[in-house]
């Protein structure tokens, strides 16, 4: 008779992937309840929003925050993934900053290339708007982000140094 040989545990790398495809999906599916739209469109949406270039570094920051986040364990190397986390939360309010920056500076430089007439002036206050509504995107996703990655690694490294402190 074949004996069943038991399932080799997740590693952090697994778990981690599979909680965070799972978060991804509840929230997307959230985010399609919520605004009532499809999740093409709701795709799109955030597209035209952000663009590619933010969505991509934000992504990048926000799973290697995550994964800092999820790493912090009663160990050795504990100090140095609330590092990475609180360095990875700094990237993104800074992403966010700089992206708001960059929608407020297309605005007005798409302002100042066409005459100012009246009528052309729905054209260019359509214009601006588009260009001020993702400067403003980027901060009011961007800086709620860096805060709650900051705050979740400062609470899991305290956590991890008050229980050295009672084992010791």
């Amino acid at each position: 008779m074949m004996a069943l040989s038991q399932p080799k545990p997740l590693t952090l790398f697994g778990k981690w992937m599979l909680t965070g495809g799972g978060t991804i999906i509840v929230l997307l599916a959230t985010a399609t309840y919520f605004t009532n739209m499809s999740l093409p469109d709701l795709i799109s949406w955030a597209q035209r929003v952000f663009g590619w270039g933010f969505a991509g570094f934000y992504i990048a920051l926000l799973a290697t925050g995550v994964f800092a986040c999820q790493a912090i364990r009663a160990n050795r190397q504990a100090a140095y993934y609330w590092e990475i986390a609180q360095q990875a939360g700094n990237g993104v309010a800074t992403l966010a900053l700089t992206f708001t920056l960059l929608g407020i500076s297309l605005g007005i430089g798409a302002l100042s290339e066409q005459p100012l007439t009246p009528d052309t002036i729905q054209d260019i206050i359509g214009e601006l708007t588009k260009q001020f509504s993702t400067a403003f995107m980027t901060t009011v996703l961007g800086l709620p982000t860096a805060a709650l990655l900051r705050a979740w690694s400062s609470v899991r490294y305290q956590a991890v140094l008050s229980r050295k402190e009672t084992i010791e």
